[in-house]
């Protein structure tokens, strides 16, 4: 999700091998002051979050935002939950997909758009371990066909 006027900080490269990602959301996410300047320096880490919804209110937990250095008192917990920002519609359409069996909502990517904080969030349903091998068995495939080609135009 790279537009012009954004800038990547974190990504949960987890998420895809796990998960199938159905569809993708783009979310605000409230912060404190020093959350977002540990966020500029790139202390964050996605890996073992995911949102749940709870009161009509969505939430992302699991998400590690060090704290800041020079934020002494008004650090808060690196691990407290974050309240994400959607329309209530939308909160209400991904309740309802999320009650059927085997769905998630895993944020994916955390990025700049602008002066704030996004945080990309899928919808995701998780894969079988053989879903994972099969996965890793096709990106083995395209991999080898790339560099027989890229081999094969050196010696044209």
């Amino acid at each position: 999700m790279e537009h012009k006027g954004t800038k990547l900080i974190a990504k949960n490269s987890k998420a895809f091998h796990d998960y199938f990602i159905e569809e993708r959301l783009e979310a605000g996410i409230s912060l404190a002051g020093t959350e977002v300047k540990s966020i500029r320096q790139g202390h964050v880490n996605l890996k073992d979050s995911f949102c749940i919804i709870k009161d009509g209110q969505m939430q992302v937990l699991g998400m590690h935002i060090s704290p800041y250095e020079k934020g002494n008192v008004f650090n808060k917990d690196p691990l407290r939950p974050r309240q994400l920002l959607m329309h209530k519609r939308e909160i209400r359409r991904l309740y309802a997909r999320t009650k059927q069996d085997g769905y998630a909502l895993i944020p994916l990517s955390l990025y700049f758009k602008g002066p704030r904080v996004k945080i990309e969030v899928g919808l995701a349903r998780g894969k079988k371990l053989y879903d994972k091998r099969e996965t890793a068995a096709a990106r083995d495939a395209k991999r080898e066909m790339d560099r027989a080609m890229k081999s094969r135009r050196n010696y044209d």
